[in-house]
């Protein structure tokens, strides 16, 4: 297995969020974590008896001597992502994978070298990579191991399949790469020559050598372009192929793991903060035993066992729970996990307990008249429940008609009062934070986060969350506001969202007439004031020249396009030097706001003539709740018609009374 190490850290990089993955000290780790997943979950897969990871040491390659726009267009590095590979290449080391890297040379020309080395040995060879230009090293014993979508599919790409997807040999598709060009290495293509004429050129002519030899025969515009862009395909074509004979420091029967030193990757995942879920994927992956792996909280994860319950033996399933269950509510399915003496129940509820429990996966599409009877029942009734976005969920069941009530804990509230400035709550993201561990995928899919659990993984995170995160609240003074006011205002304002807000639209069509004969009557007045009848107020090259040119105003903020028409600066510029198109242009921008506000509002009116806004509990750091979609708290209250249509708005008396 030949792996393309920054083409694997990029693609983890971006997979996962760097605000979820720091040290404590500021170091970034999303690239390192990421990265060792995917590993872990292909070494896992394909058991390879000899691996290596090919890096690239800088950009600058004997490409761009050849081409000095070679991948110029690239974006700079990311701050974040600086450093990260280092650390990969430490801790490859301390598992016993031999890493490669060569001056002057990209770490696909070291794959190949190693590739085309391996097959006179008699090896079946794996590349890993996010390289389409790797399809021409693809032979009888060669396969390319694609990531298709994030780091979490590959697609493995044989001959067969890259003619399958490209209609040409391996052998042809750096030919067929040099016509098509490439944006992300920079290589120009031809004018009017895409995928699809260069394959039918390839497979016609069968190969870009002997279509260069009959290029006088191909008619038309494309033909023409192509001839007078011959040197520039055949250039593209160089760029592309990989060096084959490099020499390196290892051989391909040199390249079998080592074996790994446990006590070196305990210390570097001690040193990167990362939980014991990764760290025992690697071990279990490297065959390391006895490494005394404990989880970091000294107490085990809930243990759920899904159990399959025969039609019409739900009722007393659900009957026998003694403890608080856990509940998710999927696309099509409810998910009820309970551990036997799972302690989340309440005030200073201590960690999870470990012992073994039971869940159910419910079908909502598939219940028995008797099953969907009783989950109706339990969900609705007063069995303590624990959730993850209860507000969610109960929008989730309406559409099923469940309701949900019993709700004792909400770990996505509880999230947002211990750290109320994170961009996410998910569940995936929250486990991570505060039980340091990992989430799968409930399809099963091999993830870049973890291996695949059954779907009780999810409900039983809920309980240890729950657990301790009620503990945290309770240490720190916070459990009162969030037992006595956050978990029970959730249902509340789930509720306000399905009834919605009734609106009067006939009252909504007469203020739009009224912000839109407004906002004609400003731009009319400021037209003949500075005699322009065919200004356009909405275009800041045409204000440039009113106000700084023909009116001589004091000039503003210095722009790329000019100086800034911007409203705070207009508004900065009428205060120190009051003009009556001044006033006019103002009037036309606060009169087209108000008619923009009204046509939202409009536009959001349902079926059920209500608008159905969000409530959103965790937005503000500052707790107070915020509306979207549409924001019925974005009054304009500061200016003379939105104080108006406050006052004349369906909503005002409402907000104040909630």
């Amino acid at each position: 297995m030949l792996i393309d190490g920054h083409s694997m850290a990029f693609r983890a990089f971006f997979a996962l969020p760097t605000d979820n993955f720091s040290t404590t000290s500021g170091q970034s780790t999303n690239a390192v974590y990421g990265f060792l997943s995917m590993l872990s979950n292909i070494l896992s897969e394909e058991k390879p008896t000899h691996v290596a990871v090919a890096f690239d040491v800088a950009r600058e390659t004997f490409r761009n001597e050849m081409f000095p726009e070679y991948k110029a267009q690239r974006e700079k590095t990311p701050e974040e992502f600086r450093g990260q590979v280092p650390l990969i290449q430490q801790v490859l080391k301390e598992m016993g994978i031999v890493t490669l890297e060569k001056d002057n040379y990209e770490a696909d020309d070291i794959i190949a070298t190693l590739a085309t080395q391996a097959k006179p040995e008699g090896f079946e060879t794996l590349i890993v990579t996010g390289d389409r230009d790797s399809f021409q090293l693809v032979n009888d014993t060669t396969t390319v191991l694609y990531p298709m979508r994030g780091v979490t599919t590959l697609h493995r790409f044989t001959p067969e399949a890259v003619e399958k997807k490209y209609g040409l040999t391996p052998a042809q598709y750096p030919d067929f790469a040099a016509l098509r060009g490439d944006p992300s290495d920079n290589l120009p293509g031809i004018p009017g020559v895409g995928e699809k004429t260069a394959t039918k050129w390839i497979v016609q002519y069968g190969s870009l050598k002997s279509l260069i030899e009959h290029a006088d025969e191909i008619r038309g515009k494309a033909g023409d372009n192509f001839r007078e862009r011959v040197a520039a395909v055949q250039l593209n074509r160089d760029i592309t192929e990989m060096v084959k004979d490099l020499p390196l420091p290892y051989g391909p029967d040199e390249l079998e793991l080592r074996p790994a030193d446990a006590q070196g990757i305990m210390d570097f995942f001690d040193r990167l903060e990362f939980g014991d879920s990764l760290r025992e994927r690697v071990f279990r992956t490297l065959s390391i035993e006895g490494a005394g792996v404990t989880a970091s909280s000294g107490e085990s994860a809930t243990e759920l066992e899904v159990v399959t319950l025969a039609d019409g033996s739900l009722g007393s399933w659900l009957h026998k729970l003694q403890a608080p269950a856990a509940v998710e509510v999927g696309e099509h399915t409810v998910s009820i996990g309970s551990a036997d003496d799972a302690a989340a129940s309440g005030k200073g509820a201590s960690g999870a307990s470990g012992a073994p429990g039971q869940a159910v996966v419910v079908d909502l599409d598939s219940l028995s008249p008797a099953d969907e009877e009783a989950l109706r029942e339990w969900l609705a009734g007063e069995h303590p429940k624990l959730l993850h976005d209860c507000k969610s969920a109960m929008h989730a069941l309406w559409t099923y008609d469940l309701d949900l009530g019993g709700v004792i804990h909400d770990t996505f509230l509880a999230a947002y009062l211990l750290r109320p400035s994170q961009r996410s709550y998910s569940l995936d993201n929250v486990t991570q934070r505060h039980l340091n561990r990992t989430l799968s995928q409930v399809d099963g899919q091999l993830t870049l986060l973890d291996e695949p659990t059954a779907d009780a993984s999810r409900v039983a995170a809920i309980i240890d969350l729950a657990a301790s995160m009620a503990a945290e609240l309770d240490q720190a003074g916070l459990y009162s506001v969030y037992a006595d006011l956050e978990v029970p205002l959730a249902p509340v304002l789930a509720r306000m969202e399905r009834a919605g807000i009734a609106v009067d639209v006939d009252r909504l069509e007469d203020l739009r007439k009224q912000a839109q004969a407004a906002t004609d009557e400003a731009e009319a007045v400021a037209r003949d004031i500075v005699g322009k009848p065919e200004l356009n107020l909405g275009s800041p090259k045409q204000l440039q020249e009113v106000l700084f040119d023909q009116l001589g105003m004091p000039k503003t903020k210095k722009t790329k396009t000019g100086y800034s028409t911007a409203a705070k600066e207009i508004e900065g510029l009428a205060k120190v030097n009051p003009h009556p198109f001044l006033e006019k242009l103002l009037a036309f921008r606060e009169s087209q706001k108000m008619k923009s506000t009204v046509e939202g509002l409009i536009k959001a009116v349902a079926d059920d003539g209500r608008i159905h806004t969000t409530f959103n509990q965790t937005v503000a750091a500052t707790g107070r709740l915020s509306s979207t979609e549409p924001n019925l708290q974005n009054i304009p209250v500061r200016t003379s018609s939105g104080t108006g249509f406050a006052r004349r708005s369906w909503w005002a008396r409402g907000t104040r009374s909630c």
